[in-house]
């Protein structure tokens, strides 16, 4: 006996919708990544190791957790210190600027950066400035142009944020590049994990980008980091 032709169509039509529906998924996990390829293709020649890191009077480090004690940093915010006073050290930098949440979940940022550079890294602490108003990384970045001043930095994070952080300040106006920090604890899962993390926070980035914001916290113009580089 023949198929009648509405079931020899069948697997047809069930091809049909299978190609619509991955061709529509595709389509959606393109637009979605539009956002992270503008943040990986914009810093592009703007991203340095910390051996061939240019010179710039000031380096800026992003805050991220402190240790449990609250006191002391954590292991990633310990490598992006340790960077930034390498680069003091071999005068690639001469001021850093701290930037991070002063009223954060793990502690007051800023407060320990300062301390654990100055205290334990040997860094002067007249070339150090805290901004306790860095509350993501487009606020650093808008407050280091519009507070402190500053149009020429190198910024210090990790790897799997670097590209992130140097895309918002150069499309805020900053000739940024950035410098990725030591991580001691980065494994596979770990990178992966943080990696999958800026992949969907690049959305933000592009979105504050866009429509500009200003930063969540306004503050006057503040001299400390162009008094800090005339000592």
């Amino acid at each position: 006996m023949s198929e009648s032709p509405d079931t020899a169509g069948r697997p047809n039509r069930w091809w049909r919708r299978l190609a619509r529906t991955a061709a529509l998924g595709l389509a959606g996990l393109l637009l979605a990544s539009v956002p992270w390829l503008w943040t990986t293709i914009a810093a592009r020649g703007h991203v340095y190791d910390e051996a061939d890191a240019p010179a710039a009077d000031v380096v800026i480090v992003l805050g991220t957790s402190v240790a449990t004690d609250r006191r002391q940093p954590g292991d990633r915010l310990t490598g992006r210190l340790e960077t930034a006073a390498e680069l003091v050290g071999s005068g690639r930098a001469r001021v850093v600027l701290v930037s991070g949440d002063g009223g954060g979940s793990s502690g007051d940022e800023p407060t320990v950066m300062t301390s654990y550079l100055t205290e334990r890294l040997g860094v002067d602490p007249r070339r150090v400035v805290a901004d306790p108003y860095g509350l993501d990384t487009y606020d650093t970045c808008a407050r280091a142009r519009d507070v402190y001043g500053v149009d020429r930095a190198l910024i210090v994070t990790q790897s799997y944020h670097v590209s992130r952080a140097v895309t918002l300040c150069r499309h805020l106006g900053l000739d940024v590049d950035g410098v990725v920090a030591r991580c001691a604890d980065c494994r596979f899962a770990l990178l992966a994990e943080k990696s999958v993390r800026d992949y969907f926070a690049s959305g933000k980035a592009a979105w504050d980008a866009i429509r500009r914001r200003p930063p969540a916290v306004s503050s006057p113009a503040d001299p400390a980091v162009q008094d800090a580089l005339s000592r």
